[in-house]
């Protein structure tokens, strides 16, 4: 009788077994995003709709060099965390050199369009596509990422979480987890967002280079707009008189898009040195100077700056303006990555 009662236990546990490890056959548990208050309502594609097992395994993904040829780069290799997932270098390190641009930062993703510096992918999905056959990056075909997700231990159980277990292992499913994931990277807990909820005050320095920022003798916000910090559009911004790299006019093929390239967000900004789409100013300072007197003034320079000869901001104003750009880190979401 002894003998009966635990053969019935253990194949009581084994039916049950470990859920994460098994298959799903029910619906995946809906993800409803934290909207932060002056934000406009968020993007979410209605074929890729949010899911706790599909942010959890795009988290996975994202972290695994399974999707480079040699195993050895994952986004987040390029994407860092602890700078607010972009990365330090000027350009980041693939399997087989440095790639072309700087790596942008990811956050707040699900207010954005038009990803890369220029602006060839028009979705997360499909920026999330491009990396793992790119030669210098993670330098593999996609056939063989499928193959290897197939064969792993525990990620045909992950799909089935998350997609269902009548779906197939494929790249467009591998690229909706990651942009799943990505959706959920949410910056809006800086000392600016805080002083603007009445919690903290800024110090007076800081309150000077708001006032710089926000008005037309600093005049910044008209790309980086609030609460975003950025236009979501394309702008030569003076960096070359004879841009190197044609940015957005590759794709565009107007000679009045050479040079143009996306508009960062200036949230995080003290984390996600070095600055400009090829990593060529080290310090806030030096960008500061770029816009204060030191962009290239032709017939591809954007408007908004040839309004003026220059900024003619003086050292203490200056340093105010890198004081105030200080205040839209957010510590808390470096932190809780």
């Amino acid at each position: 009788m002894l003998l009966f009662i635990l053969l019935s236990l253990a194949l009581v546990a084994c039916s049950n077994g470990d859920k994460s490890l098994g298959t799903n056959s029910g619906q995946p548990t809906p993800y409803a995003l934290n909207i932060p208050p002056r934000f406009p309502p968020a993007t979410i594609p209605p074929d890729n709709a949010l899911s706790v097992e599909g942010i959890d395994l795009g988290r996975q993904l994202f972290h695994d060099p399974i999707l480079s040829a040699d195993s050895t780069i994952a986004c987040a290799s390029c994407h860092l965390a602890s700078a607010a997932f972009s990365d330090p270098l000027p350009r980041s390190r693939g399997i087989a050199g440095t790639t072309r641009r700087n790596s942008m930062p990811l956050f707040n993703l699900a207010w954005s369009s038009d990803f890369f510096w220029d602006g060839r992918s028009p979705s997360l999905e499909d920026q999330a596509l491009h990396p793992v056959e790119d030669v210098i990056e993670m330098g593999e075909q996609w056939d063989n990422v499928i193959n290897k997700l197939e064969r792993h231990p525990r990620y045909p159980a992950l799909f089935a979480r998350a997609f269902g277990d009548h779906l197939p292992i494929g790249k467009e499913l591998v690229a909706q987890a990651i942009a799943q994931f990505e959706r959920t990277l949410i910056s809006a807990d800086s000392r600016y967002d805080r002083w603007l909820r009445g919690e903290l005050e800024l110090t007076v320095e800081e309150r000077a280079g708001f006032n710089l920022f926000f008005t037309e003798q600093g005049d910044c916000f008209h790309c980086h707009v609030d609460p975003l910090f950025t236009d979501n559009e394309f702008h030569n911004n003076g960096l070359d008189m004879a841009p190197p790299d044609s940015g957005l006019a590759a794709l565009s093929g107007r000679r009045s898009d050479i040079g143009k390239f996306k508009t960062p967000s200036l949230r995080n900004i003290e984390y996600t040195g070095p600055y400009m789409h090829d990593g060529r100013f080290d310090t806030l300072e030096e960008v500061v100077e770029h816009y204060n007197a030191g962009f290239a003034r032709n017939s591809l320079t954007d408007p908004l700056l040839l309004i003026r000869p220059s900024l003619d901001l003086n050292p203490a104003q200056k340093a105010a303006l890198v004081a105030f750009l200080k205040t839209l880190s957010d510590a808390s979401f470096i932190a809780d990555q």
